[in-house]
C-alpha cells in the first residue's frame, strides 16, 4: 500500500514541533502525576479522577504518535521565494464571480488545514483548483454547495 504524501509549510512544521514538545514536556508529565495521585486514592473502580486522567493521557499519547508520524513522513515545502503560480504555501486572493469583496486563503497541506484560519488544503476542491494557476486566471470549482466561479486577484 502506497503512503499518501503529506505536505507541510515551514510554519506548519514549526507549529507541530511546538505542539509535540508541549505535549511531551508539559501535558504528559502533568497527567502522569494526576494519574499517580488519583491511583493513590484507592478504589479505582469508582475513581472518576483516575479514569479521567487515564482517558486524557490516552488521547495525548495518540496525538503524540500522530504528530510524530506526520513529521516523519511529511514533505516540507519552502515557498519563501515569490511565484507567479499558486502552490502550497501561497496566500491567494480571489474574487467570486458576482461578488465585490475579495477573499484570502493560504494553501497548505492537509495536516495543517484550518478553515477558520482561512488555511485550506491543497486537496480541497478550491485548493486543488487553484494550484498551478496564475493572477487573472478564472477558475471554476465543483463544491458540495454547487459550482463556484472566481478569479485569482493576487498571489503572495
Amino acid at each position: 500500500m502506497a503512503t499518501e504524501e503529506t505536505y507541510l509549510t515551514i510554519e506548519g512544521e514549526d507549529a507541530l514541533r511546538r505542539e509535540l514538545r508541549q505535549l511531551r514536556e508539559t501535558r504528559r508529565p502533568a497527567l502522569a502525576q494526576k494519574l499517580k495521585e488519583a491511583a493513590a486514592q484507592g478504589d479505582l473502580k469508582e475513581n472518576a479522577d483516575y479514569h479521567d486522567a487515564k482517558e486524557q493521557l490516552g488521547f495525548i499519547e495518540g496525538r503524540v504518535q500522530h504528530i510524530e508520524a506526520i513529521l516523519r513522513n511529511a514533505i516540507v515545502v519552502d515557498n519563501s521565494e515569490p511565484s507567479d503560480e499558486v502552490r502550497i504555501g501561497s496566500t491567494v486572493v480571489i474574487q467570486e464571480e458576482g461578488e465585490d469583496d475579495d477573499e484570502e486563503y493560504r494553501i497548505v497541506g492537509s495536516a495543517e488545514a484550518n478553515p477558520r484560519e482561512r488555511k485550506i488544503s491543497e486537496k480541497s476542491p478550491i485548493g486543488s483548483a487553484l494550484l498551478g494557476k496564475g493572477i487573472g486566471k478564472k477558475v471554476k470549482v465543483e463544491t458540495p454547495d454547487g459550482v463556484i466561479k472566481f478569479k485569482i486577484v493576487d498571489i503572495r
